[in-house]
């Protein structure tokens, strides 16, 4: 058993150190135009007109949450809240 978990403490010692895909510089940003996008959606939302089939709606809404999911996960990280 031991032979076993030194084998991979030595694996592990031996990798690379996590280099994040976007640079951590970029992520306040990214928070504020992705904060800000949600907010204008948001307010289109609001004021579309209501329709028998929500299609632009839906689209709507759906791009201003994933906005807002990726903007509040950027923010967090910004403030060194590692989610």
């Amino acid at each position: 058993m031991s032979e076993t978990y030194a084998s991979i403490k030595a694996l592990h010692s031996s990798l690379p150190a996590f280099q994040p895909p976007i640079s951590i510089s970029f992520l306040p940003s990214i928070a504020l135009i992705s904060l800000l996008a949600f907010f204008a959606l948001t307010f289109l939302f609001t004021t579309l007109p209501r329709s028998k089939v929500p299609i632009a709606e839906l689209s709507t809404a759906l791009i201003a949450s994933a906005l807002a999911g990726g903007g509040i996960v950027a923010l967090f990280c910004t403030l060194g809240v590692y989610v």
